[in-house]
C-alpha cells in the first residue's frame, strides 16, 4: 500500500458535509487534513470527528491562537480533548504565550506561525517588520522553539533559513504551496510542492488546488505522485 504523502489538505468548505466528503476523497493519498478558523467557528468540535471519520487521518487544527498567555493556555486546553495532531498559535504572541499552549496540550504538537504567507515584503514593512522576510521568520522560529513549540509554520521561501536556525527535529509546515500552473489566489510568497519539499518542508498545506478540482481525490493523488518523484515520502 502506498504511504500517504506529507500533505495537509485545507478543508475550507462551505458546510460540514462538503468538508467530510473532501476528507474522505483525499485521505487515501495524504497524511493530514486541516480544519481552519471559519469551519471550526461554524461547527465547533463536531467538525473534527466528521473529517477524521474512521480513517484515523491526522487533523491539523489551524486556529492561530494569539492572546495573553492565560487565555491561549485555556483555549489550547479546551481543544486538546479533541486530540488534534497539530494546533497553531502565532509566534508573535511571544515565548510565554507559546509555552502556555504547549503546557496546556501535551498530546498535541503546537505549531507556531511565523509570518502569514499572504503578506508580501511590502506588507511586512507596513506593519513594522523590516528586512528580508526570511530573517523575521528565523527570529520568530527561534523564539517559538525555545518556548517549546514542536512545529513551525513558514512560507516555502523561508523554510531553508528556518531549518538552518532550528535544526532537523522540528516539523516545518509550509502553506503557500501551489502546483505549477495554479493561481496564487491570496498567497504572496509561494512555491510548488516539489520545490517546498526540496527546500526541507515536512508537511505541505494545500487547499484550493485540491478541493477546487473536479475530482479532489485525483488531484491529491497527482500531487502525491509528483512528490514521490522528488523523494520517497512518509506520513508526517
Amino acid at each position: 500500500m502506498t504511504t500517504p504523502a506529507p500533505i495537509a489538505v485545507a478543508l475550507d468548505a462551505p458546510d460540514l458535509e462538503t468538508a467530510a466528503r473532501w476528507a474522505g476523497l483525499v485521505t487515501p493519498h495524504v497524511s493530514t487534513v486541516k480544519v481552519g478558523l471559519e469551519l471550526y467557528l461554524r461547527y465547533g468540535p463536531d467538525v473534527i470527528a466528521s473529517v477524521r471519520g474512521a480513517s484515523g487521518v491526522q487533523v491539523f487544527l489551524d486556529l492561530k491562537l494569539h492572546d495573553i498567555p492565560n487565555t491561549v493556555g485555556a483555549a489550547a486546553r479546551a481543544v486538546a480533548r479533541l486530540k488534534p495532531t497539530y494546533l497553531t498559535v502565532h509566534a508573535a504572541g511571544g515565548p510565554a504565550m507559546v509555552r502556555a499552549a504547549v503546557e496546556a496540550s501535551p498530546g498535541t504538537r503546537i505549531a507556531a506561525v511565523t509570518l502569514l504567507t499572504s503578506l508580501s515584503e511590502a506588507d511586512l514593512r507596513e506593519v513594522g517588520i523590516q528586512g528580508p522576510p526570511a530573517d523575521a521568520a528565523r527570529r520568530m522560529a527561534a523564539v517559538a522553539v525555545g518556548a517549546g513549540a514542536q512545529a513551525l509554520v513558514c512560507s516555502p521561501r523561508e523554510v531553508a533559513a528556518v531549518r538552518a536556525e532550528v535544526g532537523p527535529e522540528i516539523t516545518l509546515i509550509t502553506p503557500g504551496v501551489r502546483p505549477a500552473g495554479a493561481g496564487t489566489q491570496d498567497q504572496a510568497r509561494v512555491a510548488t510542492p516539489e520545490d517546498a519539499v526540496a527546500q526541507g518542508a515536512d508537511l505541505l498545506v494545500i487547499g484550493r488546488p485540491i478541493t477546487g478540482a473536479p475530482d479532489p481525490g485525483a488531484a491529491a493523488a497527482a500531487i502525491a505522485a509528483a512528490l514521490r518523484r522528488v523523494r520517497p515520502v512518509s506520513a508526517s
